[in-house]
């Protein structure tokens, strides 16, 4: 199964929020993965079997990971087009 990691300063409202709004978003699209939300503070660890991140601030680091923006989950705006390109993503996870 698929693995997004979606991170934002401390790992607890924010990035919870979208995480399991991604969720709902994929079952409908007939979509599995496990969804895990994390505080920046652990993306070394979470990244490294993940198959995309979805960051909901700015990281000082870059990771080898396929990125989707999770602002767009959190307010709506280009959310279908993010959508869609995770779920191109997984897809080919």
């Amino acid at each position: 199964m698929a693995k997004i990691v979606v991170a934002c300063g401390s790992g607890v409202a924010t990035s919870e929020m979208v995480a399991a709004k991604l969720t709902r978003l994929l079952e409908a699209e007939g979509v599995e993965a496990e969804v895990v939300a994390v505080g920046v503070d652990q993306l070394d660890d979470a990244l490294a079997d993940a198959d995309v991140f979805v960051p909901v601030v700015s990281t000082e680091k870059t990771y080898d990971v396929p990125v989707v923006s999770g602002v767009a989950f959190l307010t709506g705006m280009n959310q279908e087009e993010e959508l869609a390109k995770l779920v191109d993503v997984l897809r080919f996870a």
